[in-house]
């Protein structure tokens, strides 16, 4: 069952998450399809770049990263002290 993030999310036991995502029904997100002989190792620096430019957004910064054939790691450290400067941002 799913839960909402500000149950699953406390800052005051740790400011780290390790996240994961992962595709489904044999689709690669980078890497050689092994049936198809197409290449998608092109998206790998799209996705890095993605990572860099979401930090730049939300008041998250990337610890550690891994981008595999169909899933990806993020370990993100959610920066507090960023997000209580923004105006009209509530922390909990």
């Amino acid at each position: 069952m799913t839960r909402a993030r500000e149950q699953q999310i406390c800052l005051d036991s740790t400011p780290y998450y390790h996240c994961i995502c992962r595709c489904v029904r044999r689709a690669y997100l980078c890497g050689e399809d092994r049936v198809t002989g197409t290449s998608f190792e092109h998206r790998k620096q799209w996705i890095v770049d993605k990572f860099t430019q979401l930090t730049q957004v939300f008041s998250v910064e990337v610890c550690a990263y891994a981008v595999m054939s169909n899933h990806y790691h993020l370990v993100l450290r959610v920066n507090q002290e960023q997000a209580e400067q923004w105006s009209g941002v509530i922390v909990k």
